[in-house]
Formats: structure tokens, C-alpha cells, sequence
């Protein structure tokens, strides 16, 4: 963390703007905070990813606390790329001053320099490859795959500088670090898998009871808690072991594959605050 800071502060000089990747299921829980006073007075743009993943209307909530905030946000599938085509207006709204400044002094068509920043696993380097319309940088379903900052020159005069995604060193609200948990930005050998997928049913059982029932085909009782919806999971998809047993390990780990690519449902885990 300490290393990727240096890095932004000493690159931010660079740039005109800064792109700020966030996962449409959990906006605020994946936003670094130790970024925010980093990249703290230049233009910000930020991209609520995956939101084919999230719930449709709660991201129209976000969206719209964006634009109270006066920040421009975008909407986006970086792996299909279903909304990036509103990224380069955008850009070129938010830096429309500095257009104009540039030609002005003759230099239209200069390239606008933005950083793209976002935390480990939420798609930044997706978003450059689909915006480059070639792998320019690595992709991998896993926290940490970039290490090293990378220009990508796009075809419409604008350069991105992919930053390293960094989680920050302590997490003040332990219901953050659940939900980054859950979507796969906390690497999963680090945590009890059995432990936090009982933790996510729990909140599933509360916000999207219906999705669960239809996805796994049981019975949801009042007072079931997490680790009695996992045995019911484990039991209805056949994962026994020796004796009758019920493999809640095997269970966990399903369950927290099939939310982290979507088959649960259009899933999303926190609303503004204000709501």
C-alpha cells in the first residue's frame, strides 16, 4: 500500500483526471479511503462496475447520489463493455475547461492523461482492455494481478495510467471487510471460507430471500441462520461425504462462486447511506 501511494502521489502530477473503478454490489465498501485525500482536487470520474451483477435499481440510486455530489459516474460491464461507450463524453464533459484552454493555445486534439485507481479484483484492467479493444493489460479473476504502473493510449485521444489496485491496512468497519470478502477482493486463503459464506446467506436470507429459494431449490424457515441455509445448500446439491455427512466446505465454497459471477441474481449489498 504504502509503495502504490508513492506511486499515485508522485504520478498524479501526470494526469488530468482520475478514474475511480468501484463494484456496483458494494459502491462504498470498495472504495479505498486512504485514495480519497491522495487523488483529493483532481477531476474525479468514477465507474460503477459489474453492475450486470448488481441490482439495477439500486445502482439508479447510486448513480443519482453521484450526480447530487457532482461527481460524474458511469454505469458499466467492463467485460461485455455495456456502457462504456458513455466514458469518453463523460471524460470530455468533466474536462471540458482544459479542452478549451488546450485549444486555445492551439493544441486541440491533445491527449487527456487520466489514472485509473481501484482496489484489487474490481476490473480495472478489464476496463482498459475493452477500452483499448485489446488485452493491454493482464486480467485475471483474482485480487493483485497488476503490479506496476502502465500507460494505455486509446483511439480517441486519451491515455490511461493503470495504477496497482491496494486494499489499505485495517478495515475501521468489519462489515466492509465482509462484503469485499465476499465479492473476492480479500483473498479467500486469508479467511474462514466456511465462516463467510454462512455470513453471506445471512444477509442473502434478509435482502434477496426469493434468489436464494430459486437458485438452490430449498425451504428457508423463520430463524434459519446461516450455517443451517449452507447445510440445506450442501444437502439439496448432493455434497455428502463418508457416513451421510453434509461437505460444508464444499458448500461454502460454491455458494461464494455462484455469487461472485452472478448466478444468485442481479445482487446488491449496500444502498447510500441516506437510504
Amino acid at each position: 500500500m504504502a509503495k502504490t501511494k508513492r506511486m499515485i502521489k508522485a504520478s498524479l502530477p501526470l494526469v488530468d483526471a482520475v478514474v475511480e473503478i468501484v463494484d456496483a454490489r458494494i459502491p462504498e465498501s470498495s472504495r479505498n479511503p486512504d485514495l480519497q485525500s491522495l487523488i483529493e482536487g483532481k477531476p474525479r470520474i468514477v465507474i460503477l462496475n459489474k453492475c450486470d451483477m448488481a441490482d439495477e435499481q439500486a445502482t439508479s440510486r447510486w448513480l443519482s447520489l453521484y450526480k447530487e455530489q457532482g461527481v460524474a459516474a458511469v454505469a458499466a460491464d467492463c467485460r461485455s463493455g455495456r456502457g462504456l461507450n458513455k466514458f469518453a463524453p463523460v471524460v470530455r464533459q468533466v474536462l471540458s475547461e482544459l479542452i478549451q484552454k488546450y485549444e486555445a493555445k492551439g493544441m486541440k486534439g491533445r491527449a487527456l492523461h487520466l489514472m485509473v485507481v481501484g482496489i484489487p479484483n474490481v476490473g480495472k484492467s478489464s476496463f482498459i482492455n475493452r477500452l483499448a479493444g485489446q488485452k493491454k493489460a493482464k486480467v485475471e479473476d483474482r485480487p493483485g494481478v497488476t503490479r506496476t504502473k502502465q500507460w494505455v493510449k486509446l483511439a480517441d485521444d486519451i491515455e490511461l495510467l493503470d495504477m496497482p489496485g491496494v486494499l489499505w491496512p485495517k478495515f475501521e468497519d468489519m462489515a466492509v471487510g465482509e462484503r469485499l470478502a465476499f465479492t473476492g477482493a480479500v483473498k479467500d486463503d486469508v479467511v474462514d471460507v466456511e465462516a463467510l459464506a454462512c455470513r453471506l446467506l445471512d444477509t442473502l436470507r434478509t435482502l434477496y430471500q426469493d434468489e436464494l429459494t430459486a437458485r438452490y431449490k430449498i425451504e428457508i424457515a423463520d430463524g434459519d441462520d446461516g450455517y443451517e441455509l449452507l447445510q440445506k445448500i450442501g444437502k439439496a446439491r448432493g455434497m455428502l461425504i463418508s457416513g451421510g455427512e453434509i461437505n460444508t466446505e464444499r458448500a461454502a465454497i460454491t455458494v461464494l462462486d455462484e455469487y461472485r459471477s452472478g448466478k444468485l441474481g442481479r445482487i446488491t449489498l449496500e444502498l447510500p447511506q441516506k437510504e
